[in-house]
């Protein structure tokens, strides 16, 4: 028998998406298929995404590559969950941490027993009982260890330059057998039966042909937007932030904050995220309500640094492509859709399109029921985090801007609408085991924005109420404990880099 033909895999586009695929790809079937990488050289990185979602710390574990050479090279900084200020009301601040409250007993959520204390003001913020959201106010950080409960007891992400990312992916893809081709593509070529893209003519009039493409071109969607005309579907009803304006500027002296701060601002928000040598910013805003001008204005009235470059503005639409497999295309990041970058989600839409993909890979011909599968798991995603983030917009009591009277008063998804009455009428979060928001996150959100049910589990009224108010007294004291041991994030940062010159 002969060796069977490795299938060739082509990628248009580079940046995070392109370069996170093909890292992927290669790892894990090489040398089952080859990859082509098409990367224009006069398309920059969007480069505004740069806090992101645990889930990347496994992507690249699974890479093998070392996480200290990752940070080094990106300038990165850990990042403990996400501070909201200003999002309930004005002078309000809660935080979406990456850890669970407490601990379930006999089977009740821990949060159960936290709204029954807190009905008679006894126990503390239900923050208090999450060890991500202590080390965070604390500016403290270690990895979980057994010292610290284990890996169940809190999680962790990044925050790092997104413009050193993707040349740190090349890199790294490039030395596993990627060919990386510096090209603009001119036309895409299919077949006149099928209507599968067979072909890619580029500027310099090389034809690439392919088996499977990913279309990582980012919002222009050059395969399966412009070419296979695949539908989009809007949500800038629910997400009508269509704009970003963005700034570094320097970091001040002091403690790095190991988290990433959104800050309501009257027509949208505002992201902090601090990196070793910086500072990110930007406004994600809505154009219906702030022109670029005032928004670029407001953004750089509240600077910390002196600017680093010059405002930049960013242009999308929320939503995503009807099917992110169509023929044998495939869009991954921008291609496929845009939420916006309030929970840090583009990286992980990414990757668990990319895990997908791999699940579902066709070594031979592409499947039908293959296609359909992971179109239905990407629009699960996409629902369920488009939901998560109109919660944010929607669940707010501030009423001094015409861009928060319209989120605080609007027709909200079904999906979300259900869910919202469970959580008033019972004090319960639907069970889903998997995807990036899961009962501690919603529980985060829903009690940081002030929706509190006035009930909770019968059986959460069981233990005695001093036996309960103690056990909480203890757990808010051993998380503290656990907290008070970890070195300042400045300091964890210093020694896992050996540069205290540049950190700090």
């Amino acid at each position: 028998m002969g060796q069977r033909a490795k299938r060739r895999v082509v990628i248009v586009g580079g940046g995070t998406a392109g370069w996170m695929t093909a890292a992927a790809l290669v790892d894990a079937l090489n040398p089952r298929i080859s990859v082509q990488l098409i990367e224009s050289p006069e398309i920059g990185i969007v480069g505004v995404g740069e806090a992101t979602f645990p889930h990347l710390r496994l992507f690249l574990r699974r890479l093998g590559i070392d996480e200290a050479a990752f940070m080094a090279a990106t300038h990165a900084t850990f990042k403990l969950g996400i501070v909201f200020n200003d999002f309930g009301a004005l002078g309000e601040e809660y935080m979406h941490g990456f850890a669970g409250f407490g601990e379930a007993v006999a089977g009740v959520p821990f949060y159960h027993y936290w709204l029954r204390m807190h009905r008679h003001a006894n126990g503390a913020a239900i923050g208090d009982y999450s060890i991500a959201v202590a080390a965070a106010r604390a500016r403290r950080f270690h990895p979980p260890c057994a010292e610290l409960g284990g890996e169940a007891a809190f999680s962790y992400a990044y925050q790092f330059d997104a413009t050193r990312f993707a040349p740190f992916l090349r890199d790294f893809a490039c030395a596993r057998g990627v060919d990386r081709v510096e090209a603009t593509v001119r036309r895409v070529e299919r077949d006149a039966d099928s209507g599968d893209v067979v072909a890619l003519e580029l500027g310099d009039g090389r034809r690439i042909e392919g088996d499977l493409f990913v279309d990582c071109s980012g919002f222009r969607s050059l395969l399966l937007g412009e070419t296979l005309e695949e539908g989009w579907e809007s949500w800038s009803d629910w997400l009508p932030c269509d704009r970003a304006v963005a700034m570094p500027c320097g970091r001040p002296a002091g403690e790095i904050e190991p988290f990433t701060r959104a800050i309501g601002m009257p027509s949208g928000w505002r992201w902090r995220i601090p990196l070793q040598h910086r500072l990110g910013n930007g406004y994600v805003f809505s154009s219906a309500h702030v022109s670029e001008d005032e928004a670029t204005a407001q953004l750089a009235a509240v600077l910390e640094g002196e600017p680093l470059a010059d405002p930049r503005i960013l242009k999308f639409r929320p939503g995503r492509r009807m099917r992110a497999w169509s023929h044998n295309v495939i869009g991954i990041g921008l291609a496929a859709g845009f939420l916006e970058p309030m929970e840090s989600t583009s990286i992980y839409l990414v990757q668990v399109a990319i895990d997908w993909l791999l699940e579902l890979f066709p070594i031979d011909a592409v499947d039908p029921q293959d296609r359909a599968t992971f179109n239905e798991l990407i629009d699960f995603e996409y629902a369920r985090i488009r939901d998560f983030l109109i919660l944010h917009y929607h669940a707010t009591r501030r009423d001094d801007s015409p861009f928060w009277n319209r989120m605080r008063t609007m027709e909200i998804p079904e999906s979300l609408a259900d869910r919202l009455a469970l959580w008033r009428q019972a004090a319960r979060i639907p069970f889903y085991g998997r995807g990036p928001f899961l009962e501690p996150s919603w529980v985060s959100v829903l009690l940081g924005q002030g929706i509190r049910p006035e009930v909770w589990d019968a059986r959460a009224q069981l233990p005695d109420a001093e036996k309960l108010r103690g056990a909480m007294l203890h757990l808010k004291g051993d998380i503290d404990r656990r907290v008070y041991t970890m070195p300042g994030h400045s300091r964890f940062l210093q020694n896992l880099l050996g540069q205290e010159d540049r950190v700090g």
